[in-house]
């Protein structure tokens, strides 16, 4: 890799780390991007496609004149791993909050835990969760949330995709979710333990593919600075 080839464009994939948010991502290798070759302080770097700080996996990180492939990459169906917890729901719909309520479990068969998978298959109508990164009136929608303001959010179309149970111990139950951008994993947990008559929250998330681009191809930030210092 050269100051010149990384001007003109590169896609670097990038594993996020637990509890790093995206753009802390992107700040890191900004910075030893610059350092190792003496880059203009205003460069183009940007990711497509955020994952939250709980979220683990692909990030696809594009430099120079590939920034303008962002939209392009974003616009591509996500394959993501992780875990729903049944019989509790929190406000952020994963582990961000504490939970704030509980339902019975004990009705909860493994045909049943299938069978509802049907019913978010396809095109579906989603909520996105209040404690997100969309903008009512210019401000964050987890700003407000997090101030403890009522927050009313429209629901979106979105695509499922595939929707498979890879493991059962219940309160936990793995999946695997092949779906379109803007769909909200953490929504469809809380919708999956809704339809289930309890309730659900996401305890992991790992996104593992964008297009054909997949997280066995991708390094940490931590890896991607020491190769650039060999």
């Amino acid at each position: 890799m050269t100051a010149e080839a990384i001007l003109e464009g590169q896609v670097l994939l990038i594993d996020k780390p637990l509890t790093w948010s995206s753009f802390q991502a992107v700040n890191k290798l900004k910075y030893v991007l610059k350092r190792q070759y003496d880059l203009p302080k205003k460069f183009k770097i940007g990711h497509a496609g955020t994952l939250d700080p709980l979220a683990t996996g692909l990030l696809i990180i594009c430099t120079g004149k590939f920034t303008k492939k962002i939209t392009e990459i974003q616009s591509q169906a996500k394959e993501y791993t992780g875990t729903i917890t049944l019989g509790a729901t929190t406000p952020s719909y994963d582990m961000e909050t504490q939970v704030d309520a509980t339902y019975p479990t004990e009705h909860l068969t493994e045909a049943l835990l299938l069978e509802t998978t049907k019913q978010f298959l396809g095109e579906i109508d989603q909520k996105p969760p209040v404690f997100s990164a969309i903008k009512k009136d210019g401000i964050r929608m987890y700003e407000l949330a997090r101030a403890g303001e009522a927050v009313e959010i429209q629901a979106r179309k979105t695509t499922v995709y595939e929707f498979e149970i890879t493991r059962i111990a219940l309160p936990e139950v793995d999946f695997r979710i092949c779906c379109s951008k803007g769909t909200y994993i953490r929504s469809l947990a809380y919708d999956y333990g809704k339809a289930l008559q309890s309730g659900g929250y996401l305890s992991v998330l790992r996104r593992t593919k964008i297009g054909d681009y997949s997280v066995t191809a991708a390094i940490t930030p931590e890896a991607f600075e020491a190769r650039l210092a060999q």
